[in-house]
């Protein structure tokens, strides 16, 4: 059973909470003691529904109340996938939040209210999607029982934020008229919108396409950990594990280790304990060269007829993370899969309004959550790709060497 990983996104009170409460619910992924517990909320309600927003209001209630709780996880399964919600605030202020959440999602759900429509927060999440290379947008246009269910209302909304998505180079966009409140359109279809056609949210979810998510071209494997356990029995084994990152690795593939450029075969593979005559992303494995060759912890086994980048210095979009803003010239970890390097951010071209894409001066140093065009050089070559082309090869973060903590988030040009 595969497994998707999603964010929601959208403004205040546009019902967020209640999408997911009600996916839980009504998919009867709620524990015993939250049931209960969400039947007691009735007591005060005057229509005796489920308050289904308690299922994440709390977290958010801790949020709001300084808390460290950056992005809440919620877990559920299905018959035919499962499924991790990252809960992210969407102000302003918690950019650096939906980030992090939208980081390793395949898809994200942005809700417009029906009353409302496209609003500059949902711009504003719609270019974090497209920044972050997000491949499946969804649009669930909330509180349709609040404009009658109106169709006029409905398709009004699609055609302002299909310019919006046509502005910022969204290919797989799928609209949803829903009532997250009601359950209309979420979990199952509903009578009341008699004029959609479609499949309801939840089946949606069970059903996109992930395989292409999934890059096979680009043969990409990082070194975690050389196993050598000198022991009598194994005397003469060496071999490099770690996951592949994507592609495809055979058994006699012609294959260079970088940064070393040392150019070798192929002559064992193995993934769960035993030998196989290929591996491909995303399978942990453990890789047999031809020629011992010295390698450590961090570098790179890739096809010899499909080479990424190697260089010192790289241009990045960066998203500033932490109180104490980013002057140039500092210097820091940057953490790029299992490779660890000393780096500094050598020069600052410009921040990114996150709000219209529109390029402007930074003034002082880069404050916690914007998001700037910068050069960094690192201590030792990266080998990477473009972030537009190989994402998980092409996003790193940067660590304060000092605190050890995460103070940005990297995407590299």
């Amino acid at each position: 059973m595969d497994l998707l990983r999603f964010i929601t996104a959208g403004s205040v009170d546009d019902g967020k909470s209640t999408l997911i409460g009600r996916l839980l619910y009504d998919s009867k992924n709620i524990l015993i003691d939250q049931l209960e517990a969400l039947e007691k909320s009735t007591k005060n309600r005057d229509d005796g529904s489920v308050d289904l927003a308690l299922l994440t209001d709390g977290l958010r209630a801790e949020r709001e109340q300084g808390i460290t709780i950056d992005v809440a996880y919620r877990y559920f399964t299905t018959p035919k996938r499962k499924f991790i919600i990252a809960d992210a605030p969407g102000h302003v202020q918690y950019t650096r939040n939906m980030i992090t959440g939208a980081s390793n999602a395949s898809l994200i759900i942005i809700l417009i209210d029906a009353r409302l429509g496209v609003v500059e927060q949902t711009r504003r999440h719609s270019i974090i999607a497209s920044l972050l290379k997000i491949p499946h947008i969804v649009v669930a246009v909330n509180k349709m029982d609040l404009v009658n269910y109106s169709q006029d209302v409905y398709n009004n909304i699609l055609i302002e934020y299909s310019k919006v998505a046509k502005q910022l180079g969204l290919k797989e966009v799928t609209y949803f008229p829903i009532s997250a409140l009601n359950g209309d359109n979420i979990v199952d279809r509903s009578t009341q919108f008699n004029w959609y056609d479609g499949k309801p949210l939840l089946e949606y979810l069970e059903e996109v396409q992930l395989d292409n998510d999934v890059n096979l071209t680009e043969s990409r494997f990082q070194v975690q950990l050389v196993i050598r356990p000198q022991t009598e029995e194994l005397h003469d084994y060496r071999g490099y594990a770690g996951k592949v990152i994507s592609g495809v690795y055979k058994k006699g593939d012609k294959v260079t280790v970088l940064p070393q450029q040392i150019e070798t075969t192929i002559s064992k593979l193995e993934t769960g304990g035993k030998e196989v005559k290929e591996i491909f992303a995303p399978q942990p494995a453990v890789i047999h060269l031809a020629e011992d060759i010295d390698i450590s912890r961090g570098d790179s086994i890739v096809r010899t007829d499909n080479l990424p980048q190697v260089k010192n210095e790289v241009e990045v979009l960066l998203c500033w993370m932490d109180e104490k803003p980013l002057q140039t010239g500092n210097k820091y970890l940057l953490q790029h899969n299992s490779r660890l390097v000393k780096a500094i951010v050598k020069n600052v071209a410009y921040k990114l309004d996150v709000n219209s894409l529109q390029q402007q001066p930074v003034e002082g140093g880069v404050k916690l959550n914007e998001v700037v065009k910068a050069t960094i050089k690192t201590a030792s070559p990266l080998v990477y790709d473009s972030f537009e082309k190989l994402h998980v090869n092409g996003s790193a973060i940067l660590i304060d060497e000092t605190s050890n903590s995460t103070v940005a988030a990297v995407m590299i040009q």
